[in-house]
């Protein structure tokens, strides 16, 4: 469990980023952390990892205070980053190196993954491409089998058979004991993925729901004609017409299009969020 309360947080050269933040995660979801460019989304991973500290406010990741960085806390967490740097030593070496500091690690994981990314241990990890070098941490990252595994921008670099062997590995990856936070600007990469939804937008916590309670509550439909559509929340258009985004008064189902819900969300917020005002979202 993860609970921030009253957070906040802001860099010297620049303008508060988190005010007053609260935020509640839970064990067996696939978290996905959305937002524009500057909203907070890595700063945020960085301080529920202990790699930045809070100015004001709690943050409670597994009954520690990730700021206090004690080992039991930093055995259970992993940080996969979009920007990172390797060392020069093979990947046999990294694992040697590295995975006794996570007592979880499972070996025989770290090399069906690599196998499956068709990744050769013996290979020097400053040699590699980039999307070569993802894989290689995206493979150690779910072989540590911690509580908690936090991914910045985690398909960046990844061809698009990687892409979907990467959310199959995942997906299999989760159980009622860990959690999973995805930050993403390629929302339909981590499609059937990801879920609850998180969007950050202003230093705040602006839609916070199960995919379940958007398709109660949210419509996505095409249509031909913009003048069809009637009383929207949001539309876009898209080949072959209008996808748009309305109340669901009727209790269809609707397949969710992430990208257009986000949209949406920061698009119309006083609507979407007194939409599902009526019920409030704490897990």
């Amino acid at each position: 469990m993860i609970k921030i309360n009253d957070l906040s947080f802001g860099y010297k050269k620049r303008k508060q980023l988190f005010q007053s933040l609260d935020l509640e995660v839970a064990p067996g979801n696939i978290y996905g952390l959305l937002g524009k460019n500057g909203a907070g989304k890595t700063t945020l991973l960085k301080l529920i990892s202990g790699l930045l500290f809070p100015k004001n406010g709690a943050i409670n990741v597994m009954d520690f205070g990730p700021q206090d960085r004690l080992p039991d806390f930093l055995a259970d967490i992993y940080l996969i980053p979009e920007e990172f740097d390797v060392p020069s030593i093979s990947i046999n070496a990294f694992h040697k190196l590295y995975a006794p500091f996570y007592p979880k690690f499972n070996s025989n994981f770290f090399d069906t993954y690599l196998s499956e990314f068709e990744i050769d241990k013996t290979w020097k990890m400053n040699k590699l491409s980039y999307g070569q070098k993802k894989k290689v941490l995206l493979s150690f990252g779910m072989a540590t089998n911690v509580s908690l595994l936090l991914l910045d921008e985690p398909t960046n670099g990844l061809d698009i058979p990687s892409k979907t062997l990467f959310r199959k590995l995942l997906a299999s990856s989760i159980t009622d004991e860990r959690i999973f936070i995805i930050s993403t600007h390629q929302v339909r990469d981590v499609t059937n993925l990801i879920d609850p939804i998180i969007i950050l937008e202003d230093g705040k916590i602006l839609f916070h729901e199960f995919l379940e309670s958007v398709t109660q509550k949210l419509y996505f439909q095409t249509y031909f004609q913009e003048n069809e559509i009637g009383e929207v929340l949001y539309n876009e258009r898209v080949p072959g017409g209008y996808l748009a985004v309305t109340e669901n008064l009727n209790g269809y189902d609707s397949e969710v299009d992430l990208e257009i819900l986000f949209n949406a969300v920061v698009n119309n917020k006083e609507k979407i969020q007194k939409l599902f005002k009526k019920e409030a979202h704490h897990a």
